[in-house]
């Protein structure tokens, strides 16, 4: 069976020493966020995925969620009674306002958790993962009267909530949508329609669901200027704010699924449902790309934390299974074969799941802690810049960390042979799980164009530039420090790489945009690689100044750290020019044959 063990040692380096948040303790939130308290944090985080969520994830897997006849959904065995340890942690309201019972900590600290959750039990962490993103939502949108409603209920973990985007005709464009609103007397709205792949949409765990559902009001525009935003609850609330009547939202089936089955993934039908507007009409799309954002991070996370549980497991069987001779000669001479770490091509499988992960995290982190300047520094100038870059990695984060992490949980069950193609040692679930990451939220086709198309060139390309000047900062500071060299002079040639690539976009993907839509996916993967590359440098000068120091008794961890480093720069940066090569060879191969032909 699989083991899980919380990244904590990592996350706290990481917080601490990469992107040192002490220094922020002047912001909302973060005087609360002391060393004491963010390992205390993280400890407490460990144990309950360890102790509690990870033992129920390859059952859950095998169990499912069971729809009945009244329309009802039962989650898998154990799950209510996790949920119940995680609300009664207050988890949930770890970085949410505290004007509505939140915590108010760092959203940076929210996420080091939340990849804990997702590596333990990924279709658990979707029910409260979806609840927050519709918190978000509500609280940047919703009146003032909404939120006292539903956040405090929601932020206590007694409620959760959903987002209703897709219907079956419509995916990612959803200008395309027919749910209607139909206005009622009293100031709400009559939703009527079909949604589908809504994650979390009926369960078991909570005594209402807040349903967040994109719909059309009678007479709107068509196309995606006509969208508005409502919430719909799973029960209309009485005069005291308590769940009552049964609202008009059912679930008409279970979607079969590849992946996360513990995860109640619906068939959602609204017949005449109470509905209630959040913000303007019309303009549903902009209060939902709250909630969106907050949730393709969150796909991003799950993407780093799969791999991380998946390269764990590839680590200790590698360690056991004893497989053939070192090709160096006999490494356990009392053995009739050596362990299978010893032979060179499974090292670069694990290094390689090693390198993206301890990047990812890094990165992950980093982009979390920018969303925290972004919404709580009083200088606007630093709100703006974090702003700016938070926009722009968005899609880094949840194509390139999906991308990889699925790759990753495959190079790890190879490592098992047949082994991991068999159900009871749980490296097919890690590859099942992770391959959904990819697609929902935006797949990563869309996320490519979203920065080809819309965050490279939006402002004049103010976030691009800034994005290049941190990393040429970065590595002009090193330039004559010969310890950092292994680790900056690959990071400037993907840089360089990188700047040529976004030139040649500037110079042919306006004349044609089938040069843009031709380049997306390498660029974003070739922007991925400096941004983990900047995440290695940044690792790297805190590992040479701790062993410069003494390392505090962790002078492994640091060797480690500088040993992935350069494996990274030396056989994962080198694909930056691969990916140069493609989008420089322009949209014509791709487009030549006509549709039959394929």
């Amino acid at each position: 069976m699989p083991i899980y063990k919380a990244p904590v040692e990592d996350t706290l380096f990481l917080l601490k020493d990469v992107l040192n948040i002490d220094r922020y303790n002047n912001l909302p939130g973060f005087e609360e966020a002391t060393p004491d308290m963010v390992e205390a944090i993280l400890g407490e985080a460990a144990r309950l995925c360890e102790e509690v969520l990870q033992p129920i994830n390859h059952s859950g897997d095998k169990e499912g969620c069971t729809r009945h006849e009244d329309g009802s959904v039962t989650t898998p065995s154990g799950f209510k009674e996790a949920y119940k340890a995680y609300v009664e942690g207050g988890w949930m309201g770890l970085a949410a306002s505290p004007d509505y019972g939140g915590q108010g900590l760092p959203y940076v600290l929210h996420s080091a958790v939340g990849e804990m959750l997702s590596s333990a039990n990924m279709a658990f962490a979707m029910y409260p993962g979806l609840t927050q993103g519709a918190i978000a939502a509500i609280q940047e949108h919703g009146s003032d009267e909404l939120k006292q409603t539903y956040l405090p209920k929601m932020i206590e973990g007694s409620w959760t909530g959903t987002m209703n985007l897709t219907e079956p005709h419509c995916g990612t464009d959803l200008g395309l949508l027919r749910t209607k609103a139909v206005p009622a007397e009293d100031g709400t709205y009559k939703i009527s329609g079909q949604k589908i792949f809504i994650s979390a949409g009926e369960h078991d765990l909570s005594d209402n669901i807040i349903h967040l559902v994109l719909a059309r009001i009678e007479g709107a525009p068509e196309g995606t200027k006509g969208i508005s935003l409502f919430i719909v609850p799973k029960f209309v609330l009485d005069a005291e704010g308590n769940p009552g009547t049964r609202n008009g939202a059912t679930c008409g089936s279970i979607e079969e699924k590849m992946g996360i089955h513990a995860n109640s993934t619906c068939v959602m039908n609204y017949d005449d449902a109470t509905g209630y507007l959040i913000g303007e009409e019309n303009r549903g799309l902009n209060a939902m790309f709250v909630m969106m954002n907050e949730a393709r991070l969150g796909v991003g996370l799950q993407g780093l934390a799969i791999s991380e549980v998946a390269y764990q497991n590839a680590v200790v069987y590698a360690k056991e299974r004893i497989q053939g001779r070192s090709l160096t000669g006999p490494k356990a001479p009392d053995k009739k074969a050596d362990p299978i770490i010893v032979h060179p091509d499974v090292r670069r499988m694990l290094l390689n799941i090693k390198s993206i992960n301890e990047a990812g995290r890094a990165f992950m982190l980093w982009s979390a802690l920018k969303g925290d300047i972004s919404h709580r520094s009083g200088d606007e100038k630093e709100r703006e810049a974090a702003d700016d870059l938070m926009g722009l990695l968005t899609p880094i984060v949840k194509g390139v960390l999906t991308d990889k992490g699925f790759d990753n949980t495959v190079a790890a069950q190879q490592i098992y042979g047949g082994h991991g193609y068999i159900q009871e040692w749980g490296m097919e679930q890690f590859v099942r799980d992770a391959r959904i990451a990819q697609i929902y939220e935006g797949a990563n086709g869309i996320q490519a164009l979203d920065l080809v198309g819309r965050k490279l060139p939006k402002d004049g390309g103010r976030a691009m530039r800034l994005f290049m000047e941190e990393v040429n900062t970065f590595t002009g500071k090193h330039r004559d420090n010969e310890a950092m060299q292994p680790y900056t002079k690959p990071l400037r040639d993907g840089v360089k790489a990188l700047e040529a690539s976004t030139m040649w976009l500037v110079q042919n993907g306006m004349a044609n945009p089938d040069n843009a839509g031709a380049a997306s996916t390498d660029f974003m993967h070739l922007m991925g690689l400096v941004a983990l590359g900047y995440m290695w440098g940044l690792m790297a000068e805190k590992s040479l100044e701790a062993l410069k120091e003494g390392a505090n008794g962790k002078t492994s961890f640091h060797e480690n750290k500088l040993a992935t480093a350069r494996f990274y720069f030396q056989r994962v940066m080198p694909e930056a020019g691969a990916h140069l090569a493609r989008i420089q060879s322009g949209a014509d191969s791709l487009m030549a044959m006509d549709a039959e032909a394929f």
